[in-house]
């Protein structure tokens, strides 16, 4: 394996500066990585295609060959594998075939994320219509399947999730009166908070999940709330409604680089004069690029992940106005390594549920995902718009003291 070892000592070599990674060529050669500082972990490939598959795309392949078994950890787990490599990698910049695939993924990422509302059905439900069986596995009990907000280290999943929803509704300065739409509504626990812990009369949510639909209708059904707050299995383009409040959580990530106009212009159009809306959107940090190939081909097809810019160029020619902005770090990060933690400790009840290979990809999509969240440059955004500037207070105070009220009427 004399070139490729090389290429492979080269390419981690850059990477992988602190820690200690051993990889396992095909032949039994060891190359080892990092300061020998902190647990060992040793990872290997099963053969030369693999070795070659890994230099020539790694951001696509790396993923493929753990989920198909070529990339084995045998010490460490596939987490502490990737966040070594991650750790340092914004200081090295990517290798010239890595940019020419990334100049080309950059060239088709349009087309590739056109989500037309039959295409962005499907791809809902490649990813939301698991069945409810996976998903209890590692959600807390309301089923959030978005960052959580921790207020303090050591605070529970179930906990960050409640604070989430109390964050995120604080922003909304709702009441009781205000007519609100959940755009990607998932299980429904954000819409059921907005009825029944604040009281609001008319909420409307919307998913393109077969699967959760009839779990947020059920669960609207046991808490009394089903003339509040109601769920529809429909795009969201198709709302005819107007809506004093509009709030998405974790769905804006779904809507395609080329369809956020179209996105905020029906907010735009769906949002009344004095309407308040709030997005809370996973994205980066640092300058628009492609988002990761393995995470759109396996688990989420048609999905980008917006810079601030994408975001911002888009709602400013809705002509809806940006009235607040805050970033969200890490928590996503903790969110992740809960769930993550949650999956491998019921792994045995997902293998039944699926099989080994689907464990492996599920596995290593928690744990790639929180790597990024930790080490490079993606964050989740919350931001606040409205039709007119004079719809929200002049300062913040308000936030924390809406939070203090939900507080106690939880």
């Amino acid at each position: 394996m004399g070139l490729a070892a090389a290429l492979l000592r080269k390419g981690l070599g850059s990477l992988v500066r602190s820690g200690n990674l051993t990889l396992v060529l095909p032949d039994g050669e060891r190359l080892t990585f990092g300061d020998g500082t902190g647990d060992p972990v040793v990872a290997r490939l099963t053969d030369p295609a693999a070795v070659r598959a890994l230099l020539l795309d790694p951001d696509l392949r790396t993923g493929e060959l753990f989920t198909d078994g070529r990339l084995i950890i045998e010490t460490g787990n596939v987490y502490d594998f990737l966040s070594l490599i991650l750790r340092h990698g914004g200081e090295t910049p990517p290798s010239a075939i890595v940019k020419a695939i990334d100049r080309l993924r950059t060239a088709t990422q349009l087309w590739r994320q056109r989500n037309d509302p039959g295409l962005a059905r499907r791809n809902v439900s490649h990813h939301y219509d698991l069945g409810d069986a996976l998903y209890a596995l590692f959600l807390d009990p309301d089923w959030q399947y978005s960052c959580a907000y921790f207020e303090h280290p050591g605070q529970s999943l179930a906990d960050a999730q409640l604070a989430k929803k109390r964050h995120t509704v604080a922003k909304l300065l709702v009441e009781p009166h205000h007519k609100t739409l959940d755009i990607g509504c998932g299980w429904g626990g954000l819409a059921l908070y907005l009825a029944g812990v604040c009281g609001v009369t008319d909420v409307l949510g919307v998913t393109l999940s077969s699967e959760q639909i009839v779990r947020a209708r059920q669960r609207a059904s046991t808490a009394e709330l089903a003339e509040r707050a109601r769920f529809a299995l429909t795009d969201y383009r198709a709302v005819t409604e107007t809506f004093d409040r509009i709030v998405s959580v974790g769905m804006f990530e779904h809507v395609g680089l080329g369809n956020y106009d179209q996105f905020f212009e029906t907010c735009f159009a769906r949002l009344a004069e004095d309407g308040v809306m709030l997005l809370h959107t996973i994205g980066c940090s640092d300058e628009p690029s492609v988002t990761n190939p393995w995470i759109t081909k396996y688990i989420f097809p048609g999905g980008h992940l917006p810079s601030l810019s994408d975001i911002a160029k888009s709602a400013e020619r809705s002509g809806l106005v940006v009235t607040d902005i805050e970033v969200l770090r890490l928590h996503y990060a903790e969110t992740l390594k809960a769930w993550r933690e949650a999956f491998m400790a019921r792994r045995d009840e997902a293998v039944r549920l699926f099989d080994e290979r689907f464990c492996r990809m599920w596995e290593y999509y928690l744990a790639m995902s929180e790597t990024a969240f930790r080490h490079e440059h993606v964050v989740v955004f919350q931001l606040q718009l409205a039709r007119r500037q004079e719809s929200v207070p002049l300062t913040r105070d308000y936030i924390a003291a809406a939070e203090a009220a939900l507080r106690a009427r939880e």
